[in-house]
């Protein structure tokens, strides 16, 4: 593998944890708040706790947008810009010639496959990454208009104080946006990976966004899907009642407390 495909790869693969590690946190927090709706179990078991599950909530929310935002970040070394970059500066990377020795890079014969595989590969035209560009430019205006001066100013940075000005900060989010967003980064990173390794034209899709899963829904390899069924069963286990634990719980709390004298100390 040449350099710059590995480079290509190497942005590639921060692009996707950036991107999926954005939509975990706001799906797990999203799914906590769908659930505690829900279920009255899970709601009083979170409010029992609730330090506990106001700070994990809290946590999330911060990270969800703190990692969009080192998507869209554009002075620092790896952002999606400098990803559609490295594509766009090295085309032959995607010609067919390259995807045919990605797919068979060995001393052996070909398989039998591999010619028309390759005779169908799509080899990208300046037109694909003008399409590529605009799409991102279409997510950053989205980005920067609605939840880059919440990111700086709140989350990342202690910039706005006053309830008041953080409540209009917050007021331009909106959540099905914020999902859209995401899957849609999401949907840019599945392409790009098709293109380099299947040779598949660019053709963003999109993605399943919904942060509460129909029942009996089966789920996908898809981040936020995963992580709302696995936040779901967490919170269905944490709620269930155990009453091995309940009893150990109220002997430790009519337990006397031992006081230790200084002198007594090792």
């Amino acid at each position: 593998m040449t350099s710059k495909e590995q480079q290509f790869l190497t942005e590639l693969d921060l692009f996707r944890g950036e991107c999926e590690a954005s939509s975990q946190h706001l799906y797990a927090y999203l799914a906590i708040h769908s659930l505690a709706k829900r279920r009255k179990r899970i709601f009083r078991t979170l409010d029992r706790h609730a330090l506990f599950w106001n700070t994990v909530l809290g946590a999330l929310q911060a990270s969800a947008l703190i990692t969009l935002g080192r998507v869209f970040d554009q002075d620092t070394p790896h952002n999606v810009d400098v990803l559609i970059r490295v594509a766009q500066e090295t085309p032959t990377m995607f010609s067919k010639s390259a995807l045919a020795r990605r797919k068979h890079n060995s001393n052996e014969a070909p398989p039998a496959w591999l010619e028309g595989f390759v005779t169908r590969a799509h080899e990208p035209t300046a037109h694909d990454f003008r399409y590529l560009r605009k799409y991102v430019k279409k997510l950053r205006r989205i980005y920067e208009a609605r939840y880059r001066d919440l990111r700086h100013k709140v989350f990342a940075h202690t910039v706005a104080t006053g309830p008041a000005e953080v409540a209009a900060l917050a007021a331009n989010a909106n959540i099905n946006e914020l999902k859209r967003l995401i899957s849609s980064l999401l949907s840019l990173h599945e392409t790009l990976f098709d293109l380099f390794w299947n040779g598949r034209p660019p053709v963003l899709r999109k993605l399943r966004y919904a942060a509460k899963l129909p029942e009996g829904h089966r789920v996908s390899n898809l981040p936020h899907e995963q992580i709302v069924a696995q936040a779901e069963q967490v919170l269905m286990d944490t709620a269930r009642p155990n009453k091995a634990l309940q009893a150990t719980s109220r002997v430790r709390a009519k337990a006397p407390v031992k006081r230790v004298s200084h002198a007594s100390r090792g």
